[in-house]
């Protein structure tokens, strides 16, 4: 689990991403605060939210504005799930690798997902084939949102998910 030395590093890294997501998808601050989100830690989640092998999951619940009866008062709530053992591991195991730029890097991959998922650029509920091809697609994108950052500390990050942007065999990307 994150120290608050690190939970204070992970909510840097989220405000930039949001930041940077934002610009890149040109969004206005309604449009960015229509999005339904929320970023949790491994201390937040629930036993089904937690997985093994992954950095972070997005898991879409259903929100219903209090008060409201009417089916058109039901929007979709992403929870974006940090997995910080896996992250932790990873750190552990790669050298060159330090905590905010990659955080930064994940944040803002998964934020890329959710905005796809608000402008019906992606469908949430894909296929498997179809979440490859997507996950290369947003790796892309994600690379392309933080590569014009000058820092040396995020390089090896650039290079730790270079494979996830090519696409996959059989799979073709658009």
């Amino acid at each position: 689990m994150f120290n608050p030395e690190e939970l204070s590093t992970v909510n840097n890294a989220i405000a930039v991403a949001e930041e940077l997501v934002s610009n890149h998808f040109k969004m206005s601050t309604n449009q960015w605060l229509r999005l339904k989100y929320d970023v949790k830690t491994l201390a937040s989640l629930n036993s089904s939210e937690i997985v093994t092998e992954p950095f972070a999951q997005i898991i879409r619940y259903e929100g219903k504005r209090e008060g409201k009866e009417l089916g058109s008062a039901v929007y979709d709530f992403y929870k974006i799930c940090l997995q910080d053992h896996n992250i932790l591991k990873a750190l552990g195991k790669a050298p060159g690798l330090t905590l905010f730029p990659f955080i930064l890097y994940i944040i803002t991959h998964e934020l890329v997902h959710v905005v796809r998922f608000n402008t019906f650029l992606q469908h949430f509920d894909a296929s498997p084939e179809e979440r490859l091809a997507e996950e290369s697609r947003v790796h892309a994108m994600t690379h392309l949102i933080l590569s014009p950052i000058r820092s040396t500390d995020l390089s090896p990050v650039l290079t730790y998910f270079k494979e996830w942007r090519k696409p996959f065999e059989g799979l073709a990307t658009p």
